[in-house]
């Protein structure tokens, strides 16, 4: 059973939804993804209960095991948590598309997938759909 849940809007057509992160929020998952490397560095996604739309925090779960290729995310230690729309990890290999694992998590667990890559600047990450298909996020 999937531990995020879909809406009928994405289940049955694409999504219209305009995803949005906050400044602080990217900056965040940047400089933790610098202080992992060259391990991969992984959590969770959380919006603001208001908007639905806006990711202003990240969730890091205890357990979660990094290499240099792969972020194990423990997702039988996730807190139920309706606020949490998805996953974000780095790429230390400095190519921030999804992997064939990548995609198999995206499609059963959240909306909206952030990957960022190094050098971890404002323009070395990418935003995906549940699908791995890329989306427009825009930072506010």
């Amino acid at each position: 059973m999937p531990f995020f849940k879909k809406n009928k809007e994405e289940n049955g057509s694409i999504s219209k939804r305009k995803w949005q992160i906050t400044k602080r929020c990217l900056r965040l998952i940047l400089e933790s993804a610098k202080s992992t490397h060259p391990k991969e560095f992984g959590g969770l996604l959380r919006v603001d209960e208001t908007t639905k739309k806006t990711i202003i925090e990240v969730v890091l779960l205890p357990g979660t095991i990094s290499g240099n290729s792969h972020a194990i995310f423990q997702l039988h230690m996730m807190p139920i948590d309706f606020s949490v729309v998805g996953t974000v990890h780095s790429h230390p290999s400095g190519m921030p598309l999804p992997s064939e694992a990548d995609l198999e998590l995206f499609r059963k667990h959240g909306r909206v997938h952030i990957i960022v890559a190094t050098p971890y600047t404002k323009t070395s990450w990418r935003a995906y759909d549940y699908n791995g298909s890329a989306i427009e996020m825009s930072v506010i």
